[in-house]
């Protein structure tokens, strides 16, 4: 199992030189990954926001080893195309370490609604279907053509070819998420029951994964990922247990002041 920390890219974290900052401090501590919030506005009053991906490109930059990503794009609210592009870039600069995880978005009043971007959540997922085969097809390396109901590409052809994975994010006990995750390479559940700063328990994870698992039809490297509190020297080995890759240590306003967040940082993974 590996660990990372999980960046809100709002509040006291809205600083891309401060998350730079603590991706550097997460290597240095022993940490295998970084992970970044994506949002471009939030419903509680007015926080600074800064962009996940020009912040994750100083982080790539300013790192060695440091696995990165952005948890999770809404896709539907982004061109395909252009997050094709900035993945692509991003995993060029990183020499391989980036991860693309996606999902339909949280906050539709203050994200979509507020920009007159579409927010009916079937639609989304829609789009988040589409956008995902396109970003498979421009990734590929070959001319690649697109005929969906919400997007059309043409003939397009970008280079160079990358294999970059692609995590998917759900609320459990919802299914088609978890559908769509199998098609992939890794699935982040989330539970309804699972109160604000809290974690998924191993029950609910390893019925998550039983189930993706199920509808898997690629024999490939299949990550699962959860967001978690932890105490240093905790012991998570039970969510291992469950079939979890990927420890993911909420950093959030959950955990309190952005000193304690730091002393938690700072102190290390738990241990599994």
């Amino acid at each position: 199992m590996r660990f990372a920390v999980g960046l809100p890219n709002a509040g006291e974290l809205g600083d891309p030189a401060l998350l730079v900052e603590m991706a550097k401090e997460a290597e240095t501590n022993g940490w295998d990954g970084a992970f970044v919030w994506d949002h471009i506005a939030r419903r509680e009053g007015v926080w600074p926001v800064v962009d996940p991906w020009v912040s994750l490109g100083a982080m790539a930059a300013s790192t060695e080893r440091l696995t990165l990503g952005v948890m999770v794009t809404p896709l539907s609210r982004r061109r395909p195309w252009k997050v094709a592009r900035e993945a692509q870039t991003l995993q060029q600069l990183s020499n391989g370490r980036f991860i693309f995880g996606a999902g339909l978005g949280s906050s539709p009043e203050a994200e979509f609604t507020l920009f007159e971007e579409e927010d009916d959540a079937r639609t989304r997922a829609e789009m988040l279907d589409e956008g995902l085969d396109i970003l498979r097809g421009l990734w590929s390396g070959e001319q690649f053509s697109f005929q969906g109901k919400h997007y059309r590409v043409e003939n397009a052809h970008f280079v160079p070819a990358v294999d970059i994975p692609i995590w998917i994010a759900g609320r459990w006990p919802a299914k088609r998420p978890f559908r769509r995750a199998a098609r992939f390479d890794g699935v982040f559940p989330i539970h309804e029951n699972t109160a604000p700063g809290g974690t998924i328990s191993p029950e609910d994870l390893a019925e998550v994964v039983d189930y993706t698992l199920a509808h898997r039809e690629k024999d490939r490297p299949f990550d699962v990922i959860t967001e978690g509190v932890s105490s240093p020297g905790d012991d998570v080995s039970a969510w291992r247990d469950a079939g979890l890759t990927w420890w993911v240590e909420k950093l959030s306003w959950h955990r309190g002041p952005l000193t304690e967040a730091r002393e938690r940082l700072r102190a290390g993974p738990p241990s599994a």
